[in-house]
């Protein structure tokens, strides 16, 4: 059976080898259900992530915000990936 875990990166800029500030991963293989406060950053980058075999599936899209920059809004640079993982037979 063929599993799709998810990786969600938020990275300082768009650049893929920006610094990551905050991540979540959703991972059917394992039994916890959402990221820990105490996990430490899995990826420096979202390049390092790719070097490791995930794929991107979703790039940021980058939008000009003249007049908001004292308004809370989600994290702008985010990265979606995907690594496909084989599990045997159960």
């Amino acid at each position: 059976m063929t599993l799709q875990k998810i990786l969600i990166l938020y990275a300082g800029n768009s650049s893929f080898d920006a610094d990551i500030i905050g991540f979540s991963i959703y991972d059917p293989t394992e039994k916890r259900r959402s990221t820990d406060v105490d996990t430490p950053m899995p990826y420096k980058s979202v390049l390092e992530a790719m070097k490791d075999g995930w794929r991107v599936i979703q790039v940021p899209t980058l939008q000009m915000k003249y007049g908001h920059e004292t308004e809370n809004d989600y994290l702008e640079f985010e990265f979606v990936l995907e690594k496909l993982v084989e599990l045997e037979n159960e």
